[in-house]
């Protein structure tokens, strides 16, 4: 090699190498400001140190080390972890206003681009809320009117349950029919049949991207979404998904637009259309409070004795936040809570529950979990009484 070359060469690598250090140095500075956390790696951050199938068993592992609130770096993004009811309630509840924005999820944005109730921020997403609780109370969330409807869907359940004639099956399908089709009576004004096939393939479409974002490709696509543009994988289902299920619900739009009466609105697409006619990310981990060893004896084990006084009586507990807390709060908490109580109560007072296994051996552990837990496949059979 030439001595020019040569002296090229190694005038890069000098300036290069320093560059190097100077960001890291920089970075060091940031993160004296940062709560406790691991080191993280350039580039990759904490990428090695995360189990991305079991995210909320490797974060709960850390906080032992870290403590309540830690930082942890996807990929170059730092990310403040709460755990512990403690830690939670304090941003979640105490200092609700201040947590109320969500965190950026680089996979979905770039097709909702800061729209809808989850995904948007500020004054936008308190009016999308606001509208959303208004239009759902009206439609009889929390009324004797969305029971009506809820039990009537309980019968539709039951009959599929009496259709399994005591045989294995997984219920998740028939479950999720029965859930699915509560919301679409509200949004949509409409019941589908468990066989229809656009409701089975809009049902094919969310599942699918459920999985995914809680998948290890949808949380490597979360963290680094510029590289995981270029590499094929699944996580590229997530878009046309959603396009697909956009299709679905427009296809809708259009139908109510055509048959609107302002004076007599029918659903939540009605009421929508007469409405609009007139930076540090935080992760608050649920895991922790709800499988919280002091509130809890046995976190890991279904123990309804978590729930009862010594008397046998109701204990309420103010762990119990699967719907989180705050500003953030789900805005379909009292929907979902009703549809439990009824579906379950109903099953039970129709059908024993027998499974293939002993109880005891029975994984109740999530089979992934991401931006949510997704169960072990099982089978079980009902019997009726």
């Amino acid at each position: 090699m030439e001595p020019l070359g040569t002296t090229s060469v190694l005038l890069l690598v000098c300036i290069s190498c320093l560059l190097l250090s100077a960001f890291w140095k920089s970075q060091a500075n940031k993160r004296r400001k940062m709560p406790p956390g691991p080191t993280p790696l350039p580039i990759i951050g904490n990428a090695l140190q995360l189990k991305t199938n079991h995210l909320d068993l490797t974060l709960c592992k850390l906080s032992e080390k870290y403590g309540s609130v830690f930082t942890l770096h996807f990929g170059t993004k730092p990310v403040v972890v709460l755990h512990g009811y403690s830690a939670v309630k304090e941003a979640l509840i105490d200092q609700a206003e201040d947590f109320a924005p969500r965190g950026r999820m680089p996979l979905v944005e770039k097709y909702f681009r800061g729209q809808g109730i989850i995904f948007s921020n500020g004054e936008r997403w308190k009016q999308l809320r606001r509208f959303a609780l208004t239009t759902l109370r009206n439609f009889g969330m929390g009324k004797k009117s969305i029971e009506e409807r809820i039990r009537e869907e309980a019968q539709y359940l039951l009959e599929r349950l009496q259709g399994t004639k005591e045989q294995p099956f997984d219920p998740t399908f028939l479950l999720n029919c029965a859930t699915s089709n509560i919301i679409c009576s509200i949004v949509f004004g409409k019941h589908y049949d468990y066989d229809d096939k656009k409701f089975l393939a809009i049902m094919a479409l969310m599942n699918d991207n459920f999985e995914i974002l809680s998948s290890p490709w949808g949380q490597l696509a979360n963290t680094f979404p510029s590289f995981m543009d270029w590499i094929p994988g699944p996580h590229h289902r997530v878009g046309t998904n959603l396009e697909k299920s956009k299709a679905f619900v427009m296809e809708e739009m259009e139908a109510h637009r055509q048959t609107l009466d302002p004076s007599s609105p029918r659903d939540f697409i009605d009421c929508f259309f007469i409405k609009m006619d007139q930076d540090t990310s935080v992760f608050p981990l649920l895991t922790s409070v709800l499988h919280d060893g002091k509130e809890f004896p046995n976190p890991t084990e279904f123990d309804p004795q978590h729930f009862l006084n010594k008397d046998g009586t109701f204990r309420k507990s103010d762990f119990f936040m699967p719907f989180s807390a705050g500003k953030r709060i789900c805005a379909g908490e009292g929907l979902a809570r009703m549809e439990l109580f009824m579906f379950l109560t109903s099953i039970l007072q129709n059908f024993k529950l027998k499974p293939l296994m002993d109880p005891q051996d029975i994984d109740i552990k999530p089979h992934l979990s991401g931006i949510g837990n997704i169960p072990q496949p099982y089978r079980l059979c009902v019997v009726p009484r």
